[in-house]
């Protein structure tokens, strides 16, 4: 996928491809008995100050995943009529850093994510991922002097009329930055609605919907898991096939071997 010209650039942040390598680093360092402290923090910081370098790689199944996820979200926004650029060598947006209360690295990161941009003229950043877009959108004007990115979701940039579902039946996930701090929940309804998704709203509603349980994981992965399983376990009771739009989401529902986990670009199609 070349580049090419213009101020609008569509920005990975590295987060597909991080998400199942830190997923693999716990797993090994729990094996250690490493698994109290901040496992996924530490691997943030590595991460971040390597402009996104992975700690431990995935197996080739899963980077394979990773790439195809995001080809597909390519594809369906240049079939919407959508044009941007990529970048070469895009650095990791920070936001783990953030999350995990790396205050003063985050601050000195995202001014330096910030230039980068800046620097290869982008003026709008399409997002990709939940994490980053909240990030970038809601955390950066904080920390970056005379922060001047538009910074839009490639969600809101779809064709609704001319996207089609490929399969049915499933039952919806939500990122929880996307339902509730991002305003994405109906937008993901509104492309989803022609695969006909179950829906309890007990067990997918906006304000009632559970965790993935990836934010706990950095102090207590053997919660996370629990809260996994049990976010599953709920979901299964609706269908055993689950679409989620965030990579952590996928990693840790994808974990638990109780339902099948889909990533939403993988059941879109024109």
């Amino acid at each position: 996928m070349p580049s090419g010209g213009g101020t609008r650039a569509l920005y990975t942040s590295c987060m597909y491809q991080m998400a199942p390598a830190m997923q693999k680093a716990v797993e090994s360092l729990e094996k250690l008995g490493a698994a109290r402290g901040g496992i996924r923090s530490k691997l943030a910081a590595v991460g971040a100050k390597t402009a996104g370098g992975l700690l431990l790689r995935p197996g080739k199944e899963e980077l394979e995943r990773a790439y195809k996820i995001l080809r597909n979200i390519y594809e369906i926004l240049r079939r919407s009529g959508v044009e941007f650029r990529l970048l070469d060598g895009e650095p990791y947006s920070g936001a783990l850093l953030y999350e995990l209360g790396f205050e003063e690295e985050f601050a000195e990161y995202a001014k330096e994510v910030y230039r980068y941009f800046k620097e290869k003229g982008v003026e709008e950043v399409i997002t990709v991922d939940p994490h980053t877009h909240y990030v970038l959108e809601k955390i950066y004007p904080s920390y970056v002097e005379d922060f001047d990115l538009e910074v839009v979701s490639y969600l809101d940039l779809l064709d609704a009329g001319k996207v089609k579902v490929k399969t049915s039946g499933f039952t919806i996930h939500d990122s929880c930055l996307y339902a509730r701090f991002l305003d994405k929940y109906q937008r993901i309804r509104q492309l989803l609605a022609p695969g006909n998704p179950t829906e309890d709203p007990y067990i997918t509603g906006k304000e009632t919907a559970g965790c993935c349980g990836g934010p706990v994981e950095s102090i207590a992965p053997n919660l996370a898991t629990k809260i996994a399983v049990d976010r599953a376990k709920r979901l299964s009771k609706l269908s055993d096939s689950v679409v989620v739009v965030c990579p952590i989401c996928l990693v840790n529902l994808s974990k638990t071997n109780i339902t099948k986990v889909y990533h939403m670009s993988e059941v879109l199609g024109f």
